[in-house]
């Protein structure tokens, strides 16, 4: 290794320290709480924006993940642990679905078109066992969230590879993300490698910094 590349990894620590420091300080500072929580009925949730772009945030880190390297594990407390291919992940049924999505940095974008895997195709796939009451997810970035079981199961949550009739770029979380659209978007983890059915939670990366675990944007679950 050079002393350029010691350098850039360096700075790219730095830079990804500070990222975290400063997402930190919201929750310490209550960032963007109205104080106000409003029913589902009502479509934009309290204190957030509407956009019409697609925001990019992250930490610094996007990986790159090919088609022709790509595995997802689906493992845990399930009958039938599977590690799928990008050929195998795409023989599975593919479905059309329309949501909105909420980000805990105040904005909202409405009627986003979307194609992927429904998570009822997932848990027919892996049998999750009555014990399991969590899902666990780890990305590419080494990134970590977690849902309750039924949060996952819902009719709206799908793996999904398509936005707007074309792959999800390599910056918002492709070649596949979690779409958790009833949450907070950070519970929609991007760049998905392992999905782990666990029968206690396990708070992932914002939880345990200072970020609420539930994350229902109707309540204003911003931090904990």
């Amino acid at each position: 290794m050079t002393e350029t590349d010691k350098d850039s990894i360096s700075l790219f620590g730095q830079i990804k320290d500070k990222l975290i420091g400063r997402k930190q300080d919201w929750s310490r500072d209550g960032r963007a709480l109205t104080g106000t929580t409003a029913p589902h009925a009502q479509r934009l949730p309290p204190g957030q924006r509407l956009v019409t772009d697609w925001p990019v945030l992250d930490l610094g880190i996007q990986p790159e993940i090919p088609h022709a390297a790509f595995r997802l594990t689906i493992d845990g407390d399930v009958a039938n642990p599977v590690t799928l291919d990008w050929n195998a992940l795409m023989d599975l049924p593919q479905h059309d679905s329309v949501s909105d999505m909420h980000c805990v940095t105040t904005w909202s974008r409405y009627d986003n078109h979307w194609r992927g895997i429904r998570v009822a195709t997932i848990l027919d796939l892996v049998q999750p066992h009555n014990t399991a009451t969590h899902v666990l997810f780890e990305s590419h970035d080494d990134y970590t969230t977690n849902l309750t079981l039924e949060q996952f199961a819902a009719e709206d949550c799908h793996l999904v590879h398509t936005w707007e009739g074309k792959p999800i770029s390599r910056q918002h979380g492709g070649p596949l993300r979690v779409l958790v659209p009833r949450y907070y978007l950070w519970k929609s983890a991007k760049w998905v490698r392992r999905i782990t059915f666990a029968t206690a939670d396990h708070p992932g990366f914002w939880e345990t910094r200072g970020y609420n675990n539930n994350a229902d944007p109707w309540l204003e679950e911003r931090y904990s």
